[in-house]
């Protein structure tokens, strides 16, 4: 069980949700901006606390050095190095100060549905960080100035084509970026079948959904419609994980975020988790993880102080 806290402790927060917001006169589903303009905002204090956006961050740096966090992940951003954090996901912003590139804030459902799937834009378990070097580096770069520069030219076309040529633009970049130069630095579908990615997706996207009611791979099967073999293997090959690892990790990752930053009991997450108490999720993450709940959050929060 999770200590109470101490009387006169300040309480901690639950996550803070971030929606997407559109500048004043600009086109909702996307943004483009320089880190200094995002240092600018009067908001941007509230950057280096833990956030869940629900929406894409692509961030290319040119100049100094970044530290963003990532779900409990440090990652130390040099010139030329790709940050991709996904909707859901917590993160924070170390020191802003000195570092300079260029940000895209967008909404999933800005790109057409071709395009998401090419890329995974939803897909967790890609890497936050990537490294595109050479001809690839130029092409990421390249990609984003013209998204940059088409996003400051309204005025310059209807406003229907103004959106339509964002949206192309933004697709040559998130496929530059999903794709640099063939590192993405993960699984890509181990057995080269356009099926086993497809099944993989469709599996992806169920637990996304229902990870909170079912941990079982055999629900997620019947409503599919894949025998639980199927997907197992296709989990495999695309994430390098069996089904029922991938929908464990999902919920010990949920679990992580919950405990890290909130004040939330532990009943109280075993509720949210659909546990049906406390002990039965205090041994489920123990089990995952090799520590209590109430270790971790002790750990993770000794870490930060």
């Amino acid at each position: 069980m999770v200590k109470k806290r101490q009387e006169g402790e300040e309480p901690v927060p639950e996550i803070r949700e971030v929606a997407f917001s559109a500048p004043a006169g600009r086109p909702a589903g996307v943004e483009v901006l320089t880190l200094a303009e995002l240092r600018a905002r009067a908001d941007a204090c509230r950057l280096s606390t833990p956030h869940r956006p629900g929406f894409h961050h692509l961030l290319l740096l040119d100049r100094g050095r970044l530290v963003h966090s990532v779900d409990f992940r440090e990652h130390v951003l040099a010139p030329g190095d790709l940050l991709w954090s996904r909707p859901g996901q917590v993160q924070h912003f170390g020191d802003l100060t000195g570092a300079e590139g260029r940000l895209v804030l967008f909404e999933a459902g800005f790109l057409d549905p071709a395009t998401a799937a090419a890329a995974r834009i939803e897909d967790w378990y890609g890497p936050p960080v990537r490294h595109p070097e050479g001809a690839a580096a130029r092409g990421v770069a390249e990609a984003l100035r013209q998204l940059h520069t088409e996003f400051g030219a309204l005025g310059g076309l209807p406003l229907e084509i103004h959106l339509d040529v964002l949206r192309h633009l933004l697709a040559v970049l998130v496929l530059r970026a999903a794709h640099p130069g063939g590192a993405a630095g993960g699984k890509s579908g181990g057995d080269g079948s356009g099926a086993a990615s497809a099944t993989y997706l469709r599996f992806r996207d169920a637990v996304e959904r229902g990870f909170t009611r079912s941990r079982r791979v055999a629900d997620y099967a019947r409503a599919l419609g894949y025998a639980p073999r199927t997907l197992s293997r296709a989990t495999e090959a695309s994430a390098g994980v069996g089904a029922k690892e991938f929908i464990d990790r999902r919920v010990v990752l949920e679990a992580k975020r919950l405990l890290a930053h909130g004040d939330q009991s532990a009943a109280r997450i075993a509720d949210r988790l659909g546990f049906a108490d406390a002990t039965n999720f205090s041994k489920f993450f123990q089990r995952q993880t090799g520590t209590t709940p109430i270790a971790f959050r002790t750990a993770v929060r000794g870490g930060a102080g």
